[in-house]
């Protein structure tokens, strides 16, 4: 399966948390690099996750918010090249990424799962 997001795109991915069964979510977009002028180049950067509720591995992080039933935080860490989605089949929920329409992810046992926006060319 191939899905392509543009640069400036925003995506979602929800899933329950395999120890604390509760519902974890990112926020993601599309951005140039730095150098990408040069190579095309682009990531993804983490806009915002939440979680609802907290436990082992859950705790919300600095300037979290409660809002709407779950804690929400702007996570301050630099752009990445790719995210690895684990497919075990054995977690409570599949991966949900949600951009223009949803999709679900890694539900059953199977390879990895990399989730990496095109190049520019």
């Amino acid at each position: 399966m191939v899905l392509s997001l543009a640069a400036g795109d925003r995506f979602s991915l929800e899933w329950t948390h395999s120890v604390e069964k509760q519902a974890w979510r990112e926020t993601w977009e599309v951005i140039p690099s730095k150098t990408m002028e040069a190579t095309g180049d682009r990531r993804l950067h983490l806009v915002e996750a939440a979680v609802k509720g907290s436990g082992a591995g859950m705790e919300p992080g600095e300037g979290g918010h409660f809002e709407d039933g779950w804690w929400v935080w702007a996570p301050d860490l630099p752009p990445v090249r790719a995210l690895t989605l684990a497919a075990s089949g054995e977690t409570p929920s599949a991966w949900t990424l949600c951009g223009a329409e949803c999709v679900e992810l890694g539900g059953t046992s199977g390879a990895p799962i990399h989730l990496a926006p095109c190049d520019g060319s």
